[in-house]
């Protein structure tokens, strides 16, 4: 099972919110997880992962030649 996760983009250094959003949860049918939340805090995707024997995937902020944001 894979949990796909990117950093949020309006949160700050050193702000207290939780840094990444879940973008896809991935695995066996038998295996299933309900993600209810949708931004989490690094140590909480880790406890999840280990729980549920899980990998984290951070994805990377894509940009296009010029390095603007294809967001």
């Amino acid at each position: 099972m894979k949990i796909y996760v990117r950093p949020r983009q309006k949160v700050g250094e050193g702000v207290k919110q939780p840094m990444f959003r879940v973008v896809a949860v991935t695995g066996d049918s038998e295996e299933k997880i309900k993600v209810r939340a949708t931004h989490f805090r690094k140590k909480e995707l880790e406890m999840i992962a280990s729980d549920t024997g899980a990998e984290i995937v951070i994805l990377e902020h894509a940009s296009d030649e010029s390095g603007k944001s294809l967001d």
